[in-house]
């Protein structure tokens, strides 16, 4: 377990003088704890109190969540009402606002007294936002990866192939590699016109001569995302298609070039869109510029126009400028970055 956040999260429980703090999203417990667990319809959730740390968690899992924590571990049966298995006293408890349910909230005021609760969210965010050099060193290999994938995905296009075997051939080769447990995301393989949708489907377009095609693609490595979209031609695209790729990249690189610790993430987002909207393609760019990595792959922060927050050393995101022209073409050029003391390092290297 990780008692560095832990203790984090015990200074919001004194300063706001709670009797607790519920975590229930499976990816925060994750993070303060090590323990993966996709608890489908049932209850899984962490008590963290001035003294105590309490999992409850479905009986089923029990010897696997004993092997990373340390603290109390309530198991229960199917059959079960898990809050009945051990009284606990929460009048003022912390909550994720975002995530917990109606009713579940409803049976801790039931069953734990809860009278008042407060949000927590943003404290994790905060938390999750600024990484660790461990978590780092394991977000650069993440993208490492996610360079791998767009290399074999390359290497395999041929006229006549479909967006779907594209797609099949990268998610096989990636999930044979050890410590690569699932794909970030859908993998999304776009050809010709079919790239103009941002968040568009493969399917059974085949891949013709000229045809731009659209890789947006990511990994989890060790529990953490990568994300990379490269746009790339296939034979000879027209001169209108070479044109849009060129501002994209550009608006990219500019974007890039911005960050550094201190700048508002709102003058990132602006490095891009200006340039763009310069070039005449302001209302093809219709979505945010990035959003953070770590264990989710969109997490804290919002990289957009909305986003007054400024960079800090530590935080890893994407930029990922587009353009996407229906029925011609879409182009996206994305990166994963990592704020460092001096600037940012550049974490996704395959060719743009």
């Amino acid at each position: 377990m990780n008692n560095e956040k832990l203790n984090g999260l015990r200074e919001r429980l004194a300063a706001e003088e709670l009797d607790g703090i519920w975590i229930s999203n499976p990816e925060n417990i994750n993070y303060l704890t090590g323990f993966l667990s996709d608890p489908h319809e049932r209850l899984l959730a962490l008590l963290v109190t001035e003294n105590e740390l309490t999992l409850f968690v479905p009986k089923m899992e029990v010897a696997s969540a004993k092997k990373v924590f340390d603290g109390q571990i309530i198991g229960y049966l199917d059959t079960e009402n898990p809050y009945l298995l051990q009284p606990f006293e929460l009048t003022h408890l912390g909550i994720e606002s975002e995530h917990l349910t109606v009713a579940r909230l409803a049976a801790l005021q039931t069953h734990f007294g809860v009278e008042e609760t407060v949000a927590i969210d943003q404290t994790l965010k905060e938390m999750r936002n600024i990484k660790t050099a461990a978590e780092i060193s394991i977000l650069r290999q993440a993208a490492q990866y996610a360079d791998q994938a767009v290399k074999i995905g390359v290497d395999h296009l041929e006229a006549g192939i479909t967006e779907q075997e594209v797609v099949r051939i990268i998610e096989n080769a990636m999930l044979q590699i050890d410590g690569i447990t699932a794909m970030s995301f859908e993998t999304m393989v776009l050809f010709g016109d079919n790239s103009a949708n941002p968040h568009g489907t493969p399917g059974s377009n085949t891949l013709k001569e000229g045809d731009y095609v659209l890789f947006d693609l990511g990994v989890v490595y060790k529990g953490y995302c990568s994300d990379i979209t490269r746009t790339i031609p296939f034979g000879t695209p027209t001169e209108l298609h070479t044109r849009i790729h060129a501002i994209v990249t550009e608006a990219n690189k500019r974007a890039i070039q911005r960050v550094a610790p201190g700048v508002r993430i709102a003058d990132i987002d602006a490095a891009a869109r200006d340039y763009i909207a310069a070039q005449g393609y302001g209302e093809q760019f219709p979505h945010r510029l990035g959003h953070g990595l770590g264990i989710s792959v969109h997490e804290f922060p919002d990289i957009s126009s909305a986003n007054e927050d400024v960079l800090q050393e530590g935080m890893v995101f994407t930029i990922e400028p587009g353009i996407y022209v229906p029925g011609e073409v879409g182009v996206r050029v994305e990166d994963d970055i990592l704020v460092t003391e001096e600037g940012y390092e550049l974490l996704t290297h395959y060719a743009k």
